[in-house]
């Protein structure tokens, strides 16, 4: 049956001379002396244009070091020795999986004959659960299609058995091993290939080859805008500009140093909070995901509910910063606290550490903590992870070939790149954040779309060298932190001198930050006052959550933290809507007495500042 939903007439053959590529392309497919369609002829001389352009992209691609592009040989060695071993001491199970594996793809063929030879044209549907890549009709109703998914979900299920019947004695090896076997399942769906996707193909036939077009268009634009590195565009980069249509709370740059600018905003309330309180980004992205548009913006609401609210707006480093480290960060948090303290009158402020930055917000209580420094009224974090005693879904990732290859990376060059960062944690939710867009943008010719929150996700920031080693090795790794303390600046810290009261907010579907980690870490820190809140959805759209929207709701309990964190969630109630309100009447009670608004000074310029308009 024919693949289109419906036919045109054929356009008129071209007239004007065609390159012989095309030429030659219409004698291949239509025989000696044809010609094209005009639209289809047009088409082929645009992808010839492109094609050159995408070959002068790539070469611009620069050398990394090979370990962060694969695991080390190690990892390979540890598969076949296993394998081998399994093959010599349980033969019978291999070939087991073997004559499995060959029955069903047998039987599949089978039954795909026998439905061909009824003339039924209508194969059975397929067993297990849905899969919302294969949702095209097709899937099911055509021979070749259904053929084709269902041979796919037999051989991942094969690989599935395969690598989890290995004999492997170290966790973090079965774990790595399985998650490049889901890698391989998930390159390796027919979705990913034109001529085994049915969305791509009816639409190439319905425009005539022009969807096509533009996806190869979006394909050279990707891969030049990313200096020959191919990393699929998230969101329409040309909608949204920071500070005009997104990051548009009123305030004002009253601090700008080498490593960070301080934003102070406009009161919208006659009177405010006697403490103030300042919020700690996490410089792996930029701060304006906690003011994307008004309706949805964190800061903006902190703002209206009556707070002196001061953001860090982090640099993108350069090379230049290859020196900097995690003490040069918690320094920054030290002068910023003095800084704020300084503008609002205070001896005492309010923090917040939203991810790494909650990390190193932590570190730096503790630092406080030994100096007998009590600025720290109170804490919060947000998808915060302190113990790294479980690595989660990192842990391909966080072990030696890949450190190693990320240190000598950053040896040589002085920065973790943005690009690099951006790979890795896409690759955390491929079908998501990797193949499903290079669906629709490369082979649907479609534009990315116009939404905040992606356009965010695309506009990383490098970490300075040294900082992303001591951060890998000494937190990620080694968990010292948790376990002997980890030094800095003379000082050894650890998890349980953070004795501040504390509010950490996780989210139940976090892939970065796992809620469970999350807490584990809560659990072992000093304070006597700590406040456990569990967000629906994931690292960002659990955080950025407004009351408005009713979307996701949260949990909470009453059971502290004196067994573990199953405890906490089996005993936890729920609660509609968005945590903000909960915290906010947390926050309340550790801000003092209302005082008049305090008018930022004049500064450095407006807000959003200068540092948040660095590219990389």
């Amino acid at each position: 049956p024919a693949l289109g939903k419906s036919e045109k007439p054929a356009s008129p053959a071209v007239e004007q001379p065609v390159s012989p590529t095309t030429a030659a392309f219409a004698e291949a497919a239509f025989g000696v002396g044809s010609r094209l369609p005009e639209q289809l002829a047009q088409n082929i001389e645009r992808i010839e244009s492109l094609t050159q352009r995408l070959i002068s992209a790539l070469a611009k691609r620069r050398t990394h070091s090979p370990g962060v592009e694969m695991p080390g040989p190690e990892l390979f060695t540890t598969a076949t020795t296993a394998w081998v071993k399994l093959l010599a001491e349980q033969p019978e199970r291999v070939l087991g999986q073997q004559v499995s594996y060959w029955g069903e793809t047998l039987r599949h063929f089978a039954e795909a004959q026998s439905a061909l030879a009824r003339g039924t044209l209508m194969p059975p549907a397929s067993e297990g659960p849905r899969d919302r890549r294969f949702s095209n009709p097709l899937w099911e109703a055509h021979p070749f299609f259904n053929f084709i998914k269902r041979q796919y979900q037999i051989n991942a299920q094969a690989l599935e058995e395969a690598a989890s019947a290995l004999d492997l004695p170290e966790m973090t090896d079965r774990r790595r091993i399985e998650w490049f076997t889901r890698q391989m399942i998930d390159m390796m769906a027919p979705t990913n290939f034109l001529a085994t996707n049915p969305d791509a193909l009816e639409k190439a036939l319905e425009t005539e080859g022009e969807s096509l077009v533009k996806g190869l268009e979006n394909l050279v634009r990707d891969v030049e805008q990313n200096s020959g590195e191919l990393i699929v565009s998230l969101a329409d980069r040309d909608a949204f500009r920071v500070g005009e249509n997104i990051g548009t709370t009123e305030g004002t740059v009253v601090v700008r140093t080498k490593l960070y600018e301080l934003i102070q905003y406009k009161p919208t309330t006659e009177q405010v909070h006697q403490i103030p309180l300042v919020i700690f980004p996490p410089w792996i992205n930029k701060y304006y995901i906690l003011d994307l548009k008004p309706q949805n913006s964190l800061i903006k609401w902190i703002v209206d509910q009556g707070y002196t609210l001061f953001v860090v707006a982090w640099k993108n480093p350069d090379p230049s910063y290859g020196d900097t480290g995690m003490d040069d960060y918690v320094a920054a948090y030290l002068e910023v606290m003095d800084r704020v303290l300084d503008q609002t009158d205070q001896k005492k402020l309010n923090a917040i550490g939203y991810c790494i930055a909650g990390t190193t917000l932590a570190l730096t209580l503790s630092l406080l903590k030994q100096r007998g420094d009590d600025r720290v009224n109170s804490a919060t974090f947000f998808t915060t992870l302190t113990d790294f005693a479980d690595q989660g879904e990192f842990t391909a990732y966080l072990q030696e070939d890949f450190v190693s290859g990320i240190e000598e990376e950053a040896s040589r060059t002085g920065i973790l790149g943005a690009q690099l960062m951006t790979r890795t944690f896409s690759f955390l939710r491929a079908n998501d954040l990797v193949w499903g867009p290079a669906i629709r943008s490369y082979m649907l010719g479609e534009m990315p779309p116009a939404f905040d929150l992606l356009f965010w996700n695309g506009d990383g920031t490098n970490l300075p060298g040294r900082m992303a080693v001591e951060y890998l090795r000494g937190l990620c790794q080694q968990n010292r932190f948790a376990k002997e303390g980890f030094d800095l600046m003379g000082h050894r810290l650890h998890i349980g001198e953070v004795t501040v009261p504390l509010c950490a907010i996780a989210c139940e579907t976090d892939h970065i930050a796992p809620w469970k980690d999350s807490w584990r870490g809560v659990a072992q820190m000093g304070a006597r006052d700590k406040t456990f809140i569990l967000s629906e959805s994931g690292h960002i759209a659990g955080i950025i959550n407004p009351p408005s929207k009713k979307k996701y709701g949260h949990y909470t309990s009453a059971v502290g933290f004196d067994q573990d964190e199953q405890h906490w969630r089996d005993k936890a109630q729920y609660h509609e809507g968005s945590w903000w309100g909960r915290w906010g009447e947390w926050l309340a009670g550790h801000a003092g007495r209302m005082v008049e608004a305090r008018v930022p000074a004049e500064g450095f310029g407006p807000a959003p500042g200068v540092y948040v308009h660095e590219r990389v």
